[in-house]
């Protein structure tokens, strides 16, 4: 995480709690949590949230990358398939650190067994989450 979350840009006066804890991004992080790899794609993230635009759901990822909560990684490219996602987001380091001194990791196993539920999946997102993921994230 940057060294001020309260710099990061576009949360200059928010507080870092509230920045995380906005709805949208709050759902984002417990989307990445639930996963089972807790590593999504870009499709599983908008699939898990419907009622949210896609460009709303990047924007939101993009502004947790920004402030070092959230980090993409990709495969390599002797390891992309096509049709299959090569894009990933995942918690950094700090960004787990910081969700952990807040509190805000305690339901992480309660929502991996509720993701493990969700029975009407669609075909694609099945197939993107049991998609390879980089090895060093």
């Amino acid at each position: 995480m940057r060294t001020d979350l309260g710099t990061a840009e576009g949360i200059e006066s928010r507080e870092p709690v509230h920045f995380v804890t906005q709805q949208t991004r709050f759902a984002l992080i417990n989307n990445i949590l639930q996963h089972p790899e807790q590593l999504p794609s870009m499709y599983e993230l908008e699939e898990l949230n419907p009622s949210v635009s896609e460009a709303t759901v990047y924007k939101h990822i993009q502004k947790l990358i920004d402030a070092g909560i959230v980090k993409e990684v990709a495969l390599d490219d002797d390891q992309r398939r096509q049709g299959y996602p090569w894009k990933f987001y995942g918690l950094t380091e700090e960004g787990r650190t910081f969700l952990d001194e807040h509190n805000l990791l305690a339901a992480e196993e309660t929502l991996q067994q509720i993701y493990e539920t969700i029975s009407d999946k669609p075909e694609k997102m099945v197939k993107y989450e049991n998609s390879p993921r980089p090895d060093d994230a």
